[in-house]
């Protein structure tokens, strides 16, 4: 990890909103054997669009989506249509993203977690698929 990365990290680490951090929680409690995402990717060469969390290699993310039912800039006009031009960039490229809210998160954790889970488990299973030919 080279010092920029390192202090990427920090600033992120220090940014973390309360959901985020509910969800940090939540995977390393229900995914401790599955690598760690990184956190705040930067995924579009272009734009500063970045994913809240990412599994690179695998090339799936996860936003969330704090003020949903608050009025938060994800559900107002220029936020929501920012969103939607992200997401579309993050597909076209590839991308699996998965965007859960806060009610989602603390409704069913395991749930929103174990999506996550299958996704990277089916990757996982490819991979040994083809080391194995």
């Amino acid at each position: 990890m080279t010092k920029e990365q390192a202090g990427e990290a920090v600033a992120a680490m220090k940014k973390a909103s309360e959901l985020e951090r509910a969800f940090s929680t939540y995977w390393d409690m229900l995914a401790a054997d599955l690598p760690a995402p990184t956190s705040e990717h930067r995924f579009h060469a272009v734009r500063r669009f970045r994913f809240d969390y990412a599994w690179i290699p695998q090339k799936v993310a996860v936003e969330l989506e704090g003020g949903t039912f608050s009025g938060g800039r994800h559900v107002r006009g220029i936020g929501f249509e920012t969103d939607c031009i992200k997401y579309n960039l993050a597909t076209a490229d590839g991308w699996r993203v998965f965007r859960f809210t806060t009610k989602m998160l603390e409704r069913d954790p395991t749930a929103c977690i174990g999506m996550i889970r299958d996704v990277l488990a089916a990757f996982d299973a490819l991979d040994v698929e083809i080391r194995s030919r």
